[in-house]
């Protein structure tokens, strides 16, 4: 749950943290004072676009920081551990094993920046871990429950559906549809392509080149069109080092003689200086080096040889290589023969494979039928499947909806929920068998949600059909809905702003009632209004706004209130005034909605003020 969450230079918010605990929270206060602020706090800290124009006029930034008890069993329960797996991952940890910090800054100039962990994150972190901690309702949640989109993810959040299986074979059939699609729409191109290809891997196998061919052969055409002027400079060298073996009496002098001249000399004194005997140690050697050196200069020389009719046989080779390579290798030469040569073995490896991926013949064009119709019927199975769960899903809620809106002042109204084939303007045509669907991502229906606010009336969808408080109520109604059936929200926190719009009277009764049974099993924080609403919490937090005695803002404070104070705020709600029959009503409120809270189990069989802990933190007043 969030413990606490802390907010500077954020819109008329200049510095101010509110402490939160279990259950129901409430954040009341007068309009203008900054409730909707902590609500854009709560969306910047989980990953929100920041709007550099709700930085407070005069601070260089505005930052938002949350503290949240993942639980002392984190690493048990599977979403605290996948938000634990996902902050490590950022390269952030854990405070105390179950304590996260999240902190989002967003300054005047738009830059903005986020902690996970205490290490520097992306912002999209943030959202990720919001996926699996909070739910943020507002009034662009009741416009976006008027999209068949967004209507069609309640019914199945409701009816526990996972689509992976369904999503995974519709993929397949697209896939294989497309492919057979493109084989027998552009047959004669793939047969011209073909016909291309496998010209190309036969004149390659033909020529059959090895990878690094070219550059040996350009070295062998290079020594033998050069062999009589290398044979001549090996014989030179050789002679310089060891003398002419021809000529043995020859009066000119070899590197081999004078060596040998200079080991006598150096062995005549050997052993009278130790450092005379190392220099003589180095002579030796570089005799026995020139010895080497000269005899393998002799061997080369005898190997080579002027062939013309093997240079001959080279060149042709080479040319057969070059024009392979002009072929088949991509981009212009890079004059280097290896290159060229590898280009035209890769453009084979792509040629082959193309070239089965093309193959138009009837065989193939029968096999990509086969598995086109298999994963068409796949999709049909699971598609006639997801009809049916949604079609009984949609029953089950329309009915648990209309009962809650009983209870919420529209007695007479009635939430019918349609489950109808898709068009065909917005899906894909399948065809399995008989059978033929609509099909798109997420199955072959169309969810329409409508209202019928009286039984005379006809019933209209939701967009054209429901006022503002009309839609509040839709949208409390359906997540109360949803946290009562097995397949509810798993975040532990969830938000709402002024779900209340347009309610009033004996419906905001109602509404927080059902907000109160929404927070028995986990953390439910609401910016509300209303005094019906607000005597439902377990703890009330106030916005306050004073003023000078010329009316301008001095500052601005954010803190708990509890026992008279808290009668005096819904006083104030109630009538605007803090007079004694108002207070009077207050409590007479406050005192009825706290005993029946008291009296209503929560889901783990208590009553739902037994298990809730002392309030934790203070009011942090706004500095001017």
């Amino acid at each position: 749950m969030l413990e606490e969450l802390h907010i500077r230079g954020l819109g008329v918010i200049d510095d101010a943290a509110l402490p939160l605990d279990p259950g129901l929270t409430v954040v009341t206060g007068e309009t203008g004072a900054g409730k909707t602020m902590v609500v854009t706090g709560l969306l910047l800290l989980f990953g929100g676009r920041g709007d550099a124009s709700r930085v407070r006029a005069g601070v260089e930034q505005a930052s938002v920081d949350g503290r949240i008890d993942l639980g002392a069993d984190a690493a048990s329960r599977p979403v605290a551990a996948a938000v634990a797996d996902r902050v490590r991952d950022a390269g952030g940890e854990l405070d105390d094993g179950r304590t996260l910090l999240l902190r989002r800054v967003v300054s005047a100039a738009g830059r903005s920046r986020a902690h996970v962990g205490g290490a520097p994150a992306p912002v999209s972190v943030l959202g990720e871990l919001a996926e699996r901690l909070v739910a943020v309702h507002g009034q662009s949640d009741q416009l976006l429950l008027t999209r068949p989109a967004e209507q069609r993810a309640v019914l199945d959040r409701f009816a526990g559906l996972v689509l992976d299986d369904y999503r995974a074979a519709y993929e397949q059939w697209r896939r294989a549809d497309a492919q057979l699609r493109e084989r027998t729409e552009h047959a004669a191109e793939l047969r011209r392509e073909s016909d291309l290809l496998a010209y190309g891997l036969a004149e390659i196998e033909a020529a059959d080149p090895q990878p690094g061919e070219a550059v040996e052969l350009t070295a062998l055409a290079s020594r033998l069109a050069s062999a009589d002027a290398l044979r001549l400079a090996a014989r030179a060298a050789h002679d310089a080092l060891a003398g002419d073996a021809d000529t043995p009496m020859a009066d000119t002098a070899d590197v081999a003689g004078l060596i040998g001249s200079a080991v006598r000399s150096v062995a005549a004194v050997s052993g009278a200086d130790p450092q005379l005997d190392a220099l003589a140690e180095r002579l030796t050697d570089l005799s026995a080096i020139t010895a080497e050196l000269a005899a393998d200069l002799g061997a080369y020389g005898e190997q080579l040889d002027a062939d013309p009719a093997r240079l001959e046989e080279v060149e042709a080779r080479r040319a057969v290589l070059a024009g392979l390579a002009r072929k088949y290798a991509d981009g212009p030469p890079t004059g280097d023969p290896g290159d060229e040569t590898s280009a035209v073995l890769d453009w084979a490896k792509r040629a082959a494979a193309r070239l089965a991926e093309i193959d138009v013949s009837d065989d193939a064009i029968a096999a990509l039928v086969a598995e086109r119709d298999a994963a068409a019927r796949r999709v049909a199975e699971l598609a006639g499947e997801l009809t049916a769960a949604r079609a009984a899903a949609a029953e089950r809620l329309a009915a648990a909806v209309t009962a809650e809106l009983a209870g919420l002042a529209m007695g007479t109204a009635r939430l019918l929920i349609d489950v109808r084939p898709r068009s065909s303007a917005a899906a894909a045509v399948l065809r399995a068998g008989d059978t033929e669907l609509n099909v798109g991502p997420e199955g072959a229906d169309e969810v329409e949600f409508r209202l019928q606010p009286h039984p005379d009336t006809a019933p209209l969808p939701l967009g054209r059909g429901a006022s503002g408080g009309e839609l509040s109520r839709v949208m409390l109604a359906l997540e109360v809905c949803l946290a009562d059936s097995a397949a509810g929200d798993a975040v532990p926190t969830m938000v709402f702003d002024e779900v209340d719009a347009g309610v009033g009277g004996r419906a905001a009764v109602e509404v927080g009632r059902r907000l109160a049974r929404l927070a028995r099993d986990r953390q439910v924080i609401v910016v509300t209004h209303l005094a019906q609403v607000a005597a439902y919490a377990d703890s009330q937090v106030v916005v306050a706004k004073p003023t000078d005695p010329a009316g301008s803002v001095l500052a601005s404070d954010v803190h708990p209130v509890e026992g008279e104070e808290r009668v005096a705020e819904l006083a104030r709600m109630l009538g605007g005034s803090d007079s004694g029959a108002a207070r009077e009503h207050a409590a007479e409120l406050l005192a009825t909605a706290q005993a029946e809270r008291a009296a209503r189990p929560d889901r783990r069989g208590t009553s739902a003020t037994a298990t809730r802990p002392a309030r934790k933190g203070k009011s942090v007043k706004q500095r001017s």
